[in-house]
Parts: C-alpha cells; sequence; structure tokens
C-alpha cells in the first residue's frame, strides 16, 4: 500500500513539474467576419506568455502588423506581408492592438492579451487616436480584456 502511494506522490510530482508547452493560435484575415466586412477571425485573443499567432492571409489583400502605439513599451514590432502567413511569438505580458495596413481605416484591427494587460491605461490613451471605424472595434475588445 505505502509503494503505490509512493508511486503515485512521484507520478503526480512529474504531471506537476512537466514543461508548460506553448499553444499557437490561428487568426484568419478575411473580407467578412463576426464584426463585418474587413475583418480579423477571431478579433481578440487571451493568450499565454510563451504562445504564438499565426495570421494566415485566408482572403487576398490583407496583411497583420502592430500598431506601435498599442504595442507594449520594448517589444518588437510585427510585420507581415501583404496576401501571406505570418507567425507571431508573444513573449511579454501586455496587450498588443494589430492591424490590416490596407483596411485600417475600414476597421480591420484586432487585439491579443498576452497574460495580465499592464498596458491599459497607455493602450487606452492610445485607442482614442485611432480612425473612427478602428477605434469603435478596438473599444468594442477592450472590453473583453480583464
Amino acid at each position: 500500500m505505502k509503494a503505490r502511494l509512493a508511486v503515485l506522490g512521484l507520478s503526480a510530482g512529474l504531471l506537476l513539474a512537466s514543461p508548460v508547452v506553448a499553444r499557437e493560435w490561428r487568426v484568419a484575415m478575411v473580407n467578412h467576419g463576426a464584426d463585418g466586412a474587413m475583418a480579423f477571425t477571431p478579433a481578440f485573443l487571451r493568450v499565454s506568455p510563451g504562445d504564438t499567432v499565426r495570421f494566415v492571409a485566408q482572403d487576398k489583400s490583407h496583411n497583420a502588423e502592430s500598431i506601435p502605439e498599442l504595442t507594449p513599451a520594448g517589444v518588437a514590432l510585427f510585420k507581415g506581408a501583404l496576401n501571406n502567413d505570418v507567425v507571431v511569438k508573444f513573449a511579454r505580458p501586455g496587450l498588443y492592438g494589430y492591424k490590416c495596413a490596407p483596411h485600417f481605416a475600414m476597421g480591420m484591427v484586432g487585439l491579443i492579451e498576452v497574460g495580465r494587460p499592464v498596458n491599459l491605461p497607455q493602450f487606452t490613451a492610445a485607442t482614442a487616436k485611432l480612425p473612427s471605424l478602428a477605434k469603435a472595434r478596438m473599444l468594442k475588445f477592450l472590453q473583453q480584456a480583464k
């Protein structure tokens, strides 16, 4: 009986000590999505530090790139090419705003929350300066952030 308990305890300890595996998320760049024309699907994601996001060029004439003012300070910006997928690893906590450059004024934006939203005050202030449709969508996504 003691041997079984020891084995169970050891097994549980090994499971708890296992490294956490990072996850890859998928965001499609589409002409028509849940938020209307010219959208990312899903447009809001909550991920863990170390996860990656694959932006998939599902429809033509789209890209995914950082919005510099909506990126945590000191984090490298990303910029995917038009009509191409781009994979981005999110290592640091915070809110990351991104856009499709050709359709930014049409409101094609998205938000990724990585861990805790440590840059929420700066992010909220910068959102006020976005084009009106992009601002409206970003404010909607911000309501989902913690």
